[in-house]
Order: C-alpha cells, then structure tokens, then sequence
C-alpha cells in the first residue's frame, strides 16, 4: 500500500525544522518500538545535518521485548547514535534523557550552557506526551489520532535542556507496501486516508504467521483460517458483527481488530525485525547496483548510435 499523506502543516513544518537546525545540539527522534523502522522518517537524517541523534523507542509496554532489544541493538550500532527503549510510567529513563543528550554533546555537558535538543518524529509516537513528562507539566497538546501539534514550539526543563518541539510529520510518499500498512494498523496515519478493510486484513495476516496463539487466546479460535480474510470473517463470526442472515460485517470487525491490536488487547507485539529490514536494504541496494548497470549501458547504446 503506497500511501500519500502529506498535509500543508506537513510541508511548512520541514522547512522550519530546516531552517533552526543550525541552533540544535542533538536531535531526539521519537519512533514507535513496535515498528523502528518504518516509524523513523527518512528525512530526519536529510534534516539533521549530522548532529547526534538520541532515538527513543516509545510504547515499549506494547512492543515484543525480544525484538525490542535486537532493534536497540542495532540502532546503538551506528554510529553517532544513541537508543532507549520508554513507556511513559518509566519516571526513572525520562529523567535519564537530558544527562544522555549531555554526554552526546561534550562541548554543553562541561559547561553552564543548556543543551539544546529537537524532538522529532511522526505522527502518533507520543512526543507530546514525553515532552510533559521531560517538563513536568502539561503543555504539549497530547490526543489519541495523528498530527495534534501543528506548530513549532520550545521550552526550557529543570535540568539544563532547551526542548523544541516539531509537528509530527510523515514523509510525501511511503514507497515500501509493508511500511505503509504497518504504520495504518498501528495508527501513525488517520484512519480516513487508508482503506480499513484492507489494513485489518493485512493485520490478520499479519498475526496470523508471527503471532498466531494471540489470535487463538484472544478470540478462542478453534482452528486457525488458512487464509486472512478468513480470519478476520471468523473474528467477525465470534464476536457478532453479523449483518441480517448471519453475514459477516467486515467493517465492523476491522474496527474491532484494529482497536485491539492498537490498544495492547492482543498482547506485546512488534510488526517487525531487524533482520527482515537488512534483509530488505541489501536487496534494494543490489537492485539500485542493477539498475546503475543497466542505465549505463542504455547510454552507452545511445552514444554509439549517435
């Protein structure tokens, strides 16, 4: 599923994130550590121009904790980046940030100067949330659907950190099929700009292959359906979103696959690994190698002929 979901809040909010970078010390990414991958925006690393960057798998109460720390990991692998995994009840990691965000930037940590750092991410990961938890007070406007904070805005903690906060923002065309599903069945993107149906379909297919006993618990299958439509019908069936004549109301029961997927219903999950996307780059890298060859020669071809 490509989506295209890029509103004009969106755009204005790349250029001024652009435009103050050169007064941040170390940008926060914040991602959903249910899906790392496809929750981290790729203009994020376009934009910051090389400062450090701290990423913080959030939601981590709802993440698979195996796959969480393979994908910490990896991200604490690369260079000049750090990575915690967070819910918002741990008091204790949130208090840890600013000292984290110091010792990125050596130059603030041995000096009076606050440490100057920009909260990025997209829709939906909770950076709102952690902003009033990082204050200790409610500021940040914090909802339950996409894009709440539209404008940029910045605020000073009580330890030494100039927090500025970015509208959430997600990137004009999600290319990869899969990521664009994820994000939809997660709730990073409105449910007005996918097709439910097709993302609850995908979610059960989804579980039905990497998480198939939350299925059977859940909803007390007696047998698994080879097939996701099946199971969506047969969770449809079991908890009674029937129309007139017993037939099942898919609408409904997308609704309701989705709402429990969303709010942890279903268990700790996590919609992907960190050798799946390894996996997934070399083979887009061998793909870019192919076409570059194939370019040339077209070329060349055109030069003779010429």
């Amino acid at each position: 599923m490509s989506i295209n979901w890029f509103p004009g809040h969106m755009h204005k909010a790349r250029k001024e994130i652009a435009k103050v970078m050169d007064e941040v010390d170390v940008v926060i990414e914040v991602i959903d550590a249910r899906l790392p991958q496809s929750s981290e925006n790729p203009l994020v690393d376009s934009l910051r121009k090389g400062k450090p960057k701290l990423k913080i798998l959030n939601k981590s109460d709802l993440a698979d904790e195996e796959r969480t720390q393979q994908w910490l990991e990896y991200f604490n692998s690369l260079p000049d980046t750090r990575a915690i995994s967070l819910e918002q009840s741990q008091k204790k990691v949130i208090n840890r940030i600013a000292d984290i965000c110091k010792q990125m930037v050596p130059s603030r940590s041995n000096s009076d100067r606050p440490v100057r750092t920009m909260i990025m991410g997209i829709p939906n990961v909770g950076k709102s949330t952690l902003i009033n938890a990082l204050l200790g007070r409610k500021i940040a406007k914090v909802g339950n659907e996409p894009a709440v904070t539209k404008t940029q805005t910045r605020f000073t903690t009580h330890n030494g950190m100039v927090l500025s906060d970015t509208p959430g923002f997600l990137w004009p065309k999600i290319e990869d099929e899969d990521s664009g599903y994820r994000l939809a069945a997660s709730g990073a993107i409105k449910d007005t700009a996918i097709e439910h149906e097709d993302v609850a379909i995908f979610a059960a297919g989804f579980l039905r292959t990497d998480y198939p006993d939350r299925l059977i618990e859940r909803f007390k299958f007696k047998e698994m359906p080879e097939l996701a439509e099946g199971v969506l019908d047969e969770i449809g069936r079991r908890r009674g979103c029937l129309r007139p004549g017993g037939v099942v109301d898919r609408n409904k029961a997308s609704t309701l696959l989705l709402n429990e997927l969303r709010s942890g219903k279903l268990g700790k999950i996590s919609f992907e690994t960190v050798d799946e996307w390894v996996e997934k780059r070399r083979i887009a890298e061998l793909e870019r190698i192919e076409q570059e060859r194939r370019d040339a020669e077209e070329a060349s071809e055109s030069k003779g002929r010429s």
